[in-house]
């Protein structure tokens, strides 16, 4: 999971679509993130398709290289029209902290 500071909000962005910890997020609303010894407990929103391609955009400048490949050939310079069209396939979630 590469977790996404835009504008001093952080995001998780799933790549892969509607995942197992998409499901667990929807249903619990809150998670865990991990870093070696520090655990921090977060809040989970869900962002809407409209919302998502300034945060897609982000997202896919900065992890390309690891992920491009489940993004249909849309890359950070795609068109926010693109970036719409598969803003449905990409589930993304605003954290705060718990």
């Amino acid at each position: 999971m590469n977790l996404l500071t835009l504008d001093g909000t952080r995001y998780l962005v799933a790549p892969r679509g509607e995942t197992q910890w998409v499901r667990n997020f929807r249903v619990a609303g809150d998670g865990a993130l991990r870093l070696g010894r520090h655990i921090e407990q977060f809040q989970a929103a869900e962002i809407d398709d409209l919302g998502k391609p300034p945060i897609l955009r982000a997202y896919l400048r900065l992890w390309k290289a690891e992920v491009g490949v489940f993004f249909e050939r849309v890359s950070a310079d795609s068109s926010d029209i693109e970036l719409r069209r598969i803003a449905p396939q990409h589930p993304v979630f605003r954290t705060s902290s718990a």
